[in-house]
């Protein structure tokens, strides 16, 4: 007898009325009508079972500090890194660690269970490090935590920046960051993507920079960040986050850089809540959105994701973890509202976050984890549309957490009923 059977479940390619056999912690058999028992059987009763969610990029250890030491009063990206600069020194472990935790239990419930999270480790105590550090092997059981070494100060502007660097590689951290547009010069950032993606190439570790969080259109590091990767043979392993300054961009650099990016195999995050937020924020009238060029980006092969950045922080103070919150922004800011790139932001809160990630395992075919959320939404369409509640979240096979559907009862006459929140399908 297995473990877990799911019956009559839709999955996000469209499928309908499948069964998901797991035992052991991974799906051993996807059909219909499996001839099969288990210790535990659920009628999906056709809702949506998708992969987990995951965001590819955090910063865990600003989580819920909002307000501390101050809140943001212009809602400005430096005054944000201005106020964390201010925050860094009053910082204690256990804070780090109880923010972190908490906030990994907000991720359970809504389905997200893998994170990436750039840890700044420019404090030469390394305190944030070695906080979630901790955390990652707390949360291990129940989520995937991947830790990002990122020099928030900038690698070659903070004077043991890249000592601290290797050394919080040296205690486990998972990824190589930088944030050469943080640098003081356009010579400076160049030099230091180089110096960080020769650092990972030595070590076979994966890179995830701050890239161009810039409005300027002459700041143009992911240029050199692929072209380092194709040096250096990184196809694959590198991660360009945020690329805001690709808004601003001249179409026809914009149609150099692109293929570049292809060839080298770079991947593109898109953080639709805080570019749309912080991005923009010098100009009059027209402003821009901010976000980079999601759909063209996607239209050219190279893979895209969404990721949350930040959650009740200096930077920004709404957030819950909800990564169809994230995908409905994108989808939104990117102007992607054909059925197409609706799915598409659906793909980029779960497979193609998980593609950057490097996840093993991760997905609803035979020989996957039994990691999956069952959604009250019939598809991925519906699941952002309505930011569908969890009904249930499985990790390895063992049931998480568990949301009650959503319904409404209307007192309107002749309307006494209890209504659930779904309509009918698209075509019914």
């Amino acid at each position: 007898m297995a473990d877990l059977l799911i019956r009559n479940a839709a999955f996000p390619d469209g499928r309908t009325g499948l069964d998901v056999l797991a035992d052991g912690g991974r799906i051993t058999a996807v059909g219909r009508n499996l001839k099969a028992q288990a210790a535990r059987e659920i009628d999906a009763q056709g809702w949506l079972l998708s992969p987990p969610f995951v965001d590819p990029h955090f910063h865990m250890d600003a989580t819920l500090s909002y307000g501390l030491p101050r809140v943001n009063q212009s809602g400005t990206l430096l005054e944000g890194i201005s106020l964390w600069g201010e925050l860094k020194p009053l910082l204690a472990q256990e804070h780090l660690v109880e923010r972190a935790l908490q906030y990994c239990d907000w991720a359970v419930a809504k389905g997200l269970l893998s994170v990436r999270t750039h840890v700044d480790i420019c404090d030469d105590r390394l305190l944030a490090v070695e906080a979630l550090l901790h955390v990652k092997q707390k949360v291990a059981p129940y989520l995937d935590l991947q830790l990002v070494a990122f020099p928030q100060d900038g690698l070659l502007r903070s004077p043991t920046a890249l000592a601290n660097l290797t050394r919080s590689l040296d205690m486990g951290v998972d990824v190589v960051g930088g944030i050469p547009h943080f640098e003081r010069t356009m010579a400076d950032g160049a030099e230091s993507v180089k110096l960080l993606c020769e650092l990972a190439a030595e070590r076979g570790l994966l890179v995830d920079m701050h890239c161009d969080e810039s409005d300027d259109p002459l700041s143009r590091h992911i240029e050199t960040l692929a072209a380092q990767t194709q040096r250096l043979g990184l196809h694959g392993r590198v991660t360009g986050s945020h690329l805001t300054s690709m808004h601003s961009m001249d179409n026809y650099y914009v149609s150099k850089l692109i293929p570049l990016m292809v060839e080298a195999q770079v991947n593109a995050i898109a953080n639709p809540l805080l570019n749309f937020t912080l991005q923009g924020g010098h100009d009059t009238y027209p402003k821009r959105r901010g976000m980079t060029r999601v759909p063209e980006l996607m239209a050219a092969g190279v893979n895209v994701a969404f990721g949350h950045d930040c959650v009740m922080d200096p930077w920004y103070g709404m957030g819950s973890g909800d990564m169809l919150e994230v995908a409905h922004m994108g989808l939104h800011v990117a102007q992607m509202t054909s059925q197409a790139g609706i799915r598409a932001c659906f793909e980029a809160v779960t497979t193609n976050a998980a593609k950057v990630m490097h996840l093993e395992g991760y997905g609803l075919d035979a020989g996957c984890d039994a990691s999956f959320v069952l959604l009250q939404a019939r598809d991925p369409v519906e699941a952002i549309r309505l930011r569908a509640t969890r009904l249930k979240v499985f990790k390895n096979g063992k049931l998480l957490a568990e949301t009650p559907a959503a319904t409404a009862r209307l007192h309107v006459t002749g309307r006494a009923e209890a209504t659930s929140f779904m309509p009918a399908r698209v075509g019914d």
